[in-house]
């Protein structure tokens, strides 16, 4: 009972930041880990299955730098729309292993929706969240926009040097005061480096080969009460 209400509380966290795939991998490393005001993935959502990016990752809360892969593993219809497959990978701090999550993702009226999602902890079977319960909560949470030049002042074009290379960017600021620098080289948000109060990343490297990392059948998580967080009593 200890490992899954320690699962459901990792699903919450990531699922009440879906908005934002950054944010939500930083919180797959254990509930708390950024807080709820961790900032949002931002950049121009333009997948291409099986290329992606790795970043190294500090917050507010947490400077020591995470490495997180973020790539697009597979593509599936949703309703006649293209969804694509994001896959995150990140360390278990818990384990010492790693752990994925993937969400099939669509463009919906210029924001990215999440219609699944699926996560594998270290040696555990893949578990699917229910989607009642994720629906709920990104219903409470700012959309996130596929495209942060239709919401951000255009700083102009620079030419940035990261681990992974140099790159010629169009710069962005956000209502919020992140900066973030956009290449269409680097799938699937075009992010090259973001600085901002809530979280910085920078690319380390380009992926050009990613493959679906999550093994086996998922099985429906069932939530476990979480003190009102969401699922039924226990008994």
């Amino acid at each position: 009972m200890r490992n899954l209400r320690h699962a459901a509380a990792t699903w919450i966290c990531a699922a009440a930041i879906l908005a934002g795939a950054a944010a939500a991998s930083a919180q797959m490393r254990g509930p708390g880990m950024m807080g709820g005001g961790a900032g949002a993935m931002r950049g121009i959502f333009s997948p291409v299955v099986g290329e992606g990016a790795e970043y190294q990752m500090t917050s507010a809360n947490d400077p020591n730098p995470t490495t997180m892969g973020i790539a697009v593993v597979g593509k599936e219809d949703v309703n006649g729309v293209t969804g694509y497959w994001i896959e995150i990978t990140t360390a278990d701090r818990r384990s010492g292993g790693t752990m994925y999550m993937k969400m099939l993702t669509v463009v919906s009226a210029g924001n990215t929706q999440t219609t699944k999602m699926i996560m594998q902890q270290p040696g555990q079977q893949p578990m699917e969240m229910d989607m009642s319960m994720m629906q709920g909560m990104q219903s409470r949470r700012p959309p996130q926009s596929a495209d942060i030049s239709k919401q951000a002042q255009d700083m102009g074009s620079e030419t940035i040097t990261v681990p992974a290379g140099t790159f010629t960017c169009e710069h962005y600021r956000s209502a919020d005061g992140d900066d973030v620098w956009v290449s269409s080289k680097v799938s699937p948000w075009g992010l090259v480096k973001m600085t901002g109060a809530r979280a910085n990343m920078t690319l380390d490297k380009v992926i050009t080969d990613a493959k679906d990392m999550i093994t086996g059948t998922p099985v429906q998580m069932q939530m476990p009460n979480m003190g009102g967080m969401g699922g039924p009593p226990q008994q």
